[in-house]
């Protein structure tokens, strides 16, 4: 149900999602992991006369027969076609759509035809307008900023908005963007390829209203300025809080630094080693990384009380079927503590997407099997099955409940923490994915 946004004078009533591609089949979960922190800020930049909720889909349902001005939907490649579903239905009722994110940002005619407006890149700059332009019944059919936002000035996210359980609830951002160009990564298409920060005073500022003990920085690279870096973790220590964040190894080879993230709370960093294989870092634009000093910088983390969690992505074309157990294998040998697997995903807007596309190897335009978990392309060394499988038995193995008891064991100051979170996991890794059907290219038709 909807009002004129033409009535001029009445506040908006805004509703904010993130959609679950499982929804509304699945069971809404106990807990997870963390929020979608686009939306929080999307709802402080928001005028104060408009009324604004926030729904999660993984953890809530969607009510279409709710009396909403204008819908807003953050989008990724995985949750588009439940995206698509939630734009249509509010809009057969009469509700303004707008969609952003990543998704919409590499593929906006496609996002259009679900949509009153698509918002092309970051929202910050175009926000308000949009709005305006809804309460005056003239909303565009697309946004897009001429510039990367500034982060600096931005209000604190209304994290007050996010109802349901939260491993980690209270998490924020202090820097966007990423000068390194991965071939499989999305972040420098959309953020851009150069760092950009919020000030240090600003970040300190919004986290010391929380007392709450854990925190974390979804930045891309929270090292990736070094010294923004030092200023931040400096002023982060009278907080006393803990946090955790992605970061390099490379950060490993800076003592100073590693010393003062530690003093500073850091207690775990997400670190991307994507492959155990050298080749298949040069092909990603991943050179400098080496694998033969993995070990060494993962000792400098634990002497120091940080945690590693690595994320490894199996599918590369130097992939083999080996390469299953030789990660296990490399996985124990340098005790990481925590693990993200991945399969490697041709994400729209990306080399790889265009490259696995132009040879035809993608056999699949099923969104919602770009989640990172289910083969969508042909391998080069191994077949789809294959890959499949092997992903399958990798976090199965990773995650079943002996190895988490080893890791737990070492890891036991912060129990509380990262027993949830690897029993969240180990309830995923129960559920074996599989194959997606074919689904032809969604703007050519094409069946590849």
């Amino acid at each position: 149900m909807t009002r004129d946004c033409k009535e001029r004078g009445l506040p908006l009533r805004i509703l904010l999602v993130a959609p679950d591609p499982n929804a509304p089949r699945r069971k809404k979960a106990w807990y997870v992991p963390f929020p979608q922190a686009s939306l929080p800020l999307i709802a402080a930049l928001t005028p104060t006369r408009h009324e604004v909720r926030i729904i999660d889909e993984r953890i809530e349902d969607v009510n279409f027969d709710d009396t909403y001005d204008l819908v807003g939907i953050t989008v990724m490649s995985a949750t588009a076609i439940r995206a698509y579903q939630i734009a249509d239905a509010f809009r057969e009722r009469g509700v303004k759509v707008v969609l952003g994110g990543i998704h919409p940002t590499a593929l906006p005619e496609e996002a259009k035809k679900h949509a009153d407006s698509v918002v092309i890149g970051e929202a910050e700059n175009v926000w308000e307008k949009l709005l305006e332009d809804c309460e005056k019944g003239n909303l565009q059919p697309f946004y897009r900023g001429d510039t990367f936002p500034s982060l600096s000035g931005l209000p604190h996210s209304r994290l007050d908005l996010l109802r349901g359980r939260y491993l980690l609830k209270h998490v924020f951002q202090t820097t966007r963007g990423c000068p390194h160009a991965c071939g499989f990564c999305s972040v420098s298409t959309f953020m851009g390829r150069r760092y950009r920060h919020r000030p240090v005073e600003e970040v300190v500022e919004e986290i010391a209203q929380y007392p709450v003990r854990m925190i974390g920085f979804l930045d891309d690279n929270i090292v990736g300025n070094p010294a923004y870096s030092r200023e931040l973790f400096q002023a982060l220590i009278p907080l006393r809080k803990k946090w955790v964040s992605q970061g390099t190894l490379r950060m490993a080879e800076d003592e100073k630094l590693l010393r003062l993230a530690a003093q500073s709370g850091c207690i775990a960093l997400f670190v991307g080693f994507e492959s155990v294989n050298e080749e298949n870092l040069k092909d990603m634009h991943k050179s400098f990384h080496k694998v033969d000093q993995y070990r060494k910088l993962v000792e400098r983390f634990h002497k120091h009380g940080i945690m590693v969690i690595g994320s490894f992505v199996f599918g590369f074309d130097e992939d083999d079927t080996s390469v299953f157990y030789r990660t296990l294998r490399f996985i124990e040998d340098t005790k990481i503590d925590f693990a993200q697997f991945s399969i490697l995903t041709p994400l729209p807007g990306t080399e790889v997407f265009e490259k696995f596309k132009a040879q035809g190897r993608i056999f699949s335009f099923d969104w919602s099997k770009y989640d990172f978990a289910h083969v969508v392309y042909q391998p080069a060394k191994m077949t789809p099955e294959e890959l499949q499988e092997g992903y399958n038995l990798v976090f199965r193995e990773f995650y079943s409940l002996p190895r988490i008891a080893k890791r737990l064991f070492r890891n036991w100051r912060y129990l509380h923490y990262f027993l949830p979170a690897s029993l969240y996991y180990h309830w995923v890794a129960s559920h074996p994915k599989g194959l997606p059907e074919k689904c032809p290219d969604p703007l050519t038709g094409v069946v590849y």
